[in-house]
C-alpha cells in the first residue's frame, strides 16, 4: 500500500472542544498543527451532551420557575410542546453537521484529517480513512490510502470517554439508551426507566419528564448526586418526586429484555426480581476512555485505560516527554471546561517546551499548572433545583484531615431568592479551612444559582481570606446577597 507522510509540529487525536482548544493553543504558539477526528467536529459535548442536554432542560426549568412567579404561573400551566423543544435542539447542535467547526479550524490555520487515528510508535500516527456514523466525510485528502502523521514536538490525546454499559444479560438485545441517545432522541418516550444517579441521571430525569414521559429512577446508592454535598441530592430528589417522577433507592438490576424486538417496550428485571417495563431504559452508569484502539501498546501503554498525566497534561512513563493526554482521557475531572482549562495549559507547555524554555512553573497555581483539577473545580446540575458546587464537600476535606469549619444558608432566607420564586427552596454552603483561613468549597442549590457559582470559583481558587471577602459587597436585592448572609453566619 502506499502512504502518504505528513510532519507536524504537534498532531492533537480528538476534535472536541478540549483538542480544539489545545490545538489553538499551540498554533497560536506558532506551531503546525493538525486535528485527526473520525466523527464530528466538536465532539461529544457540542453534538450528544452539554448543548444538545442544555437545550431540553432549558424549556423544563424556564416553566418550573414562572411555576413561582405570581401573575405567570397561569399562563404556563399547559404542557411543552414537545416538537418545539426537539427543533430547537436540533437548531443548536447544527443538525448534526460540522461545518461551522470546520470553517473555524481553517480560520485559525489548523488542519483537520477524517479518520481514525492510532499511534505507531513514538511521534507517528496512523490515520485510518472512515465514515462517521453520524455522517462525517472520512475522506481525506491521500484518496483513501491509511495516511501516516509525523510529530516533531507532541501527540495530545484528547479522545474523551463513552457510556460505561454493565455486562447485564440481555443488555446488547435491548439496545439500551446511553446519554447519547437521550439527548438526541427525535421522539419523546412515554415511559422511561433510568439507570444511575449521578448528573446524566438527574439531568435526563428532568428533561424527559418535563416533555412527558413517565420517569423511574434505579439509584444502586442511597440518593442522587453522591459526589455533591448530600442536601443537594435530597433537594433535587424532592422536586423531581413532585413531579411525577419515581427514584427507587438502593436498587440493582440483574437483567434486560425486549420481547417484542426493537419497537417493543423493554422488560427490566430487579435484583429482587420484580419486573418493570418501559419503552425506552437510559444507563447513566459511568463513563469508559477512548483509549482501548489508540495504539497505546506501541508507546510501552496498556490499552483501553486512563492516561497519567503530570501538573502539564504529559503523560507519564514515555520516554521523551512528548505525549500529552488533556481532558475525560486523564480522569482528572471530566467535565468540558475542565478539559478546556488543561487544553490551554497543555498547549502552552508544548509551545514553550518547543521553544526551548528552560525548567516550567509547575507549582501550586503555577503558569504551567493544572492545579484547579484538584483545588477548584465547578460543575453545575441543571436541574430542577440548579445545583452549582466548587472545590471541596465537607466529607472530602475531611478526609483530606482539614482543620475546617462548615457553614449553611437557608436561601429562601435572601431578599433576592423571595422576589425571585414564591416559595424558593434552596440551600447554600461555605466550607472554610480554618488554619489558612479561605474558602476551600462552596455550593448553592436553588432556581437560578448557576450564574451564583464563578463568584465562589474566585473565592476558591484565588484562595481570598474570609476578611478580604467581607469587603466584598453583593448588591441588594440579589440573590449573591447569600454571601453576605455566609459571611455573617461564619463570623457569628
Amino acid at each position: 500500500m502506499n502512504q502518504a507522510t505528513d510532519e507536524y509540529d504537534v498532531i492533537v487525536l480528538g476534535a472536541g472542544p478540549v483538542g480544539e482548544n489545545l490545538a489553538d493553543r499551540t498554533r497560536a504558539a506558532g506551531l503546525s498543527t493538525v486535528i485527526v477526528e473520525h466523527e464530528l467536529v466538536g465532539g461529544e459535548c457540542s453534538y450528544w451532551a452539554c448543548i444538545p442536554s442544555k437545550a431540553l432542560l432549558r424549556p423544563v426549568l424556564a416553566r418550573a420557575e414562572a411555576r413561582h412567579v405570581p401573575g405567570l404561573r397561569q399562563a404556563v400551566d399547559g404542557p411543552l410542546v414537545a416538537a418545539d423543544v426537539l427543533a430547537h435542539r436540533d437548531e443548536e447542535v447544527g443538525d448534526w453537521k460540522d461545518d461551522g467547526q470546520i470553517s473555524w479550524l481553517e480560520s485559525v490555520g489548523i488542519d483537520l484529517v477524517r479518520g481514525h487515528g492510532r499511534l505507531v510508535g513514538p511521534r507517528r500516527v496512523a490515520v485510518t480513512p472512515a465514515v462517521g456514523p453520524d455522517g462525517a466525510d472520512g475522506a481525506d485528502a491521500s484518496g483513501g490510502e491509511e495516511r501516516i502523521l509525523t510529530a516533531r514536538h507532541a501527540v495530545a490525546v484528547c479522545t474523551g470517554t463513552g457510556a460505561a454499559l454493565p455486562d447485564l444479560p440481555g443488555i446488547a438485545e435491548v439496545r439500551p439508551w446511553t446519554s447519547r441517545e437521550a439527548t438526541s432522541s427525535g421522539t419523546v418516550p412515554k415511559r422511561l426507566i433510568i439507570i444511575g444517579g449521578g448528573v446524566v441521571a438527574s439531568e435526563m430525569a428532568t428533561a424527559w419528564n418535563g416533555l412527558g414521559s413517565r420517569v423511574t429512577v434505579l439509584v444502586r446508592g442511597s440518593g442522587l448526586l453522591g459526589r455533591i454535598e448530600p442536601f443537594a441530592g435530597e433537594l433535587v430528589a424532592e422536586t423531581l418526586k413532585e413531579a411525577g417522577v419515581e427514584i427507587r433507592t438502593g436498587t440493582s438490576v440483574k437483567g434486560l429484555a425486549r420481547p417484542g424486538g426493537a419497537e417493543g417496550p423493554v422488560t427490566v428485571t430487579l435484583e429482587s426480581g420484580e419486573r418493570l417495563e418501559a419503552d425506552e431504559v437510559l444507563f447513566a452508569t459511568g463513563r469508559t476512555p477512548h483509549t482501548a484502539d489508540l495504539g497505546l501498546e506501541t508507546v510501552g501503554l496498556e490499552p483501553g485505560g486512563w492516561l497519567t498525566v503530570d501538573e502539564t497534561c504529559r503523560v507519564r512513563d514515555v520516554t521523551d516527554g512528548w505525549l500529552y493526554a488533556a481532558g475525560d482521557v486523564n480522569r482528572k475531572a471530566l467535565l468540558t471546561h475542565q478539559g478546556k482549562y488543561q487544553a490551554r495549559i497543555a498547549g502552552a507547555a508544548i509551545g514553550a517546551r518547543a521553544r526551548g524554555a528552560g525548567r516550567l512553573d509547575t507549582g501550586r497555581w503555577g503558569e504551567y499548572a493544572t492545579t484547579a483539577d484538584e483545588a477548584a473545580v465547578p460543575q453545575v446540575v441543571f436541574t430542577d433545583p440548579e445545583v452549582a458546587a466548587v472545590g471541596l464537600t465537607a466529607e472530602q476535606a475531611e478526609a483530606e484531615g482539614r482543620n475546617i469549619r462548615v457553614v449553611d444558608y437557608d436561601m429562601g432566607h435572601v431578599e433576592g431568592a423571595v422576589l425571585y420564586a414564591d416559595g424558593y427552596r434552596g440551600r447554600a454552603r461555605m466550607v472554610v479551612d480554618l488554619d489558612r483561613g479561605h474558602p476551600i468549597g462552596v455550593t448553592f442549590v436553588g432556581p437560578g444559582v448557576s450564574e451564583l457559582l464563578h463568584s465562589a470559583t474566585v473565592a476558591v481558587a484565588g484562595e481570598i481570606p474570609i476578611e478580604r471577602l467581607w469587603h466584598a459587597v453583593p448588591s441588594f436585592p440579589t440573590i449573591s446577597e447569600v454571601w453576605l448572609r455566609l459571611l455573617e453566619t461564619y463570623r457569628g
